[in-house]
């Protein structure tokens, strides 16, 4: 039928006065340029008839994974082969005359087709990623940079597939004459080799996963996205912010996963007091401080520890530097337990405690070391900043008061 068709159009142009060579060559052109338009219109015809059906019986389905077939193209990729493989079996009777130009054309057409196939397994590693970043996992292990680096693989197997065609040598021939390139390659690549390897660690060693709060220079937010070569950080204020990865491997960086996979959040912050107002209590002092319920049980008990012991000890308590006595601070410290220990906002399972830490210039550090339940950033800083409202105003009570420089 093809020949019947160039021959009715080299009888045209014979009939136009044209020469033997001249109307071979019209006519054999022009039937070239009509395979190519039917190729591409055969190729929108298959899509259309699959947009009608199988893209129909798809957004009715109610699985959702066939839909990911149409977002990463993988069926429009496909219709693609149509028109290729079409041109490719009946290019060398379209031009039976001109060997030569058949046979560039069809070279041309066998690497299109090398590149379809390539974009076709490439929309079936985005559509099984896809299918992966659904399940809890994605979160734990992401595996966008092994994405990327299976699609580089295979767009460098196209090229060198490619070239090998194109210069009719084998494959091993090519690669051996890259290798005396490599450090070229290696050079231009370096920093796409040192992202690959970086990504590799951050995954194999689960440095860093997607969700993450991360603090790293002007980075401090959650992890949007782990690539091959770059790290996407949204930051608190909504900007973003983009890491190398090979720097989150090679510089230090703050993960607060432990953290936010933790019972709480701590809250370790101390408030200095004025050293010239810490004192022995007078008997007077502690009928005051009985008055305070979350200390009252426990003066009554060291009072009467305090008493046994001074007394077994045959200890002269009319100075009040002889035994064992009380301190205005040493109640405070009591105090502020046992309202730590009566938030119900704070996480009563891990470590909590007031300590006194080492006197500076400053007065006496006492530091407050405790874990806020709500481990949500708003909420935990106004957690903390209740405890303290109440510790600085509470320290005058008990007739002490915070060091402040004037």
């Amino acid at each position: 039928m093809i020949e019947k068709y160039i021959e009715l159009l080299k009888d045209l142009c014979l009939k136009l006065g044209l020469s033997e060579g001249l109307s071979t060559g019209i006519a054999e052109t022009i039937a070239t340029l009509s395979l190519i338009l039917v190729s591409i219109g055969l190729y929108f015809l298959v899509k259309y008839i699959l947009k009608k059906t199988l893209y129909a019986i798809v957004q009715r389905s109610t699985n959702k994974y066939d839909d990911l077939l149409i977002k990463n193209k993988v069926i429009g990729r496909v219709c693609l082969l149509v028109p290729a493989l079409l041109i490719s079996s009946l290019l060398p009777s379209v031009l039976p005359d001109f060997p030569d130009t058949a046979a560039a054309l069809l070279k041309v057409v066998k690497i299109a087709e090398i590149f379809i196939v390539t974009m076709i397994f490439s929309s079936i590693v985005s559509t099984l990623e896809d299918i992966y970043n659904t399940q809890e996992m994605s979160k734990l292990k992401p595996i966008t940079s092994l994405v990327q680096v299976i699609k580089i693989v295979l767009y460098v197997i196209a090229v060198l597939v490619s070239i090998a065609y194109l210069l009719d040598t084998k494959i091993s021939t090519i690669l051996i004459s890259l290798g005396t390139i490599s450090a070229v390659l290696m050079l231009v690549f370096q920093d796409f080799i040192k992202g690959f390897v970086g990504s590799i660690q951050l995954s194999a060693n689960d440095m860093l996963r997607i969700g993450d709060w991360i603090a790293m220079g002007p980075a401090d937010g959650n992890v949007l996205e782990i690539n091959l070569t770059t790290v996407k950080v949204q930051n608190w204020d909504n900007t973003i912010t983009t890491i190398p990865t090979y720097q989150m491997v090679s510089s230090p960086f703050t993960n607060w996963r432990g953290m936010s996979e933790s019972g709480g959040r701590r809250i370790a912050r101390t408030i200095n007091i004025d050293v010239n107002t810490v004192r022995y209590c007078t008997p007077e002092m502690i009928e005051k401080y009985k008055h305070y319920g979350l200390v009252k049980e426990y003066l009554i008990e060291r009072e009467k520890d305090i008493a046994e012991y001074n007394k077994a000890n045959n200890i002269d308590t009319s100075e009040i530097m002889n035994g064992r006595q009380q301190t205005n601070l040493g109640v405070f410290r009591a105090y502020i337990k046992a309202y730590l220990n009566n938030n119900p906002k704070l996480n009563h399972n891990l470590t909590m405690m007031v300590r006194q830490m080492q006197p500076t210039e400053f007065g006496v550090p006492l530091q407050i070391y405790a874990f806020s339940s709500d481990k949500q950033w708003v909420n935990y800083e106004e957690i903390q900043s209740d405890i303290f409202d109440h510790i600085i105003s509470a320290a005058a009570m008990f007739d002490l008061k915070i060091y402040q420089k004037h």
